[in-house]
């Protein structure tokens, strides 16, 4: 599974599958964020299937589901909040990564 590190307590990735989760939490993840809406591709995994496999791996999870190009101001509100709210490091994932590393400089921007 490869990631990209944004920050030490902030790393993104493509889309994962349900048997990716344990390679997460090897890594040393303690909670994982879905930007990815379900059934933007045929076949994705969904977000509830990952969700089931962190909390088995006792990882926390949040869904906030982004439009690829149209991230809106209430989409960085929720990432905020669940940044603030998880126990870190967070592993966030969509499509490609894009996503989660524009919402992290968001959420970034806003706070300064």
């Amino acid at each position: 599974m490869e990631y990209r590190q944004i920050s030490a307590t902030y790393s993104v990735s493509g889309q994962i599958t349900p048997e990716d989760v344990g390679a997460v939490k090897a890594a040393g993840f303690k909670s994982i964020i879905c930007n990815r809406p379900d059934e933007e591709q045929p076949g994705q995994p969904s977000a509830a299937s990952v969700e089931q496999a962190a909390k088995d791996a006792g990882l926390e999870f949040r869904y906030i589901p982004v439009v690829s190009g149209q991230i809106t101001g209430a989409d960085v509100e929720a990432q905020a909040q669940a940044l603030d709210a998880l126990e870190g490091p967070v592993f966030a994932y969509c499509r490609s990564g894009a996503r989660c590393t524009n919402l992290y400089a968001l959420v970034n921007e806003a706070k300064a």
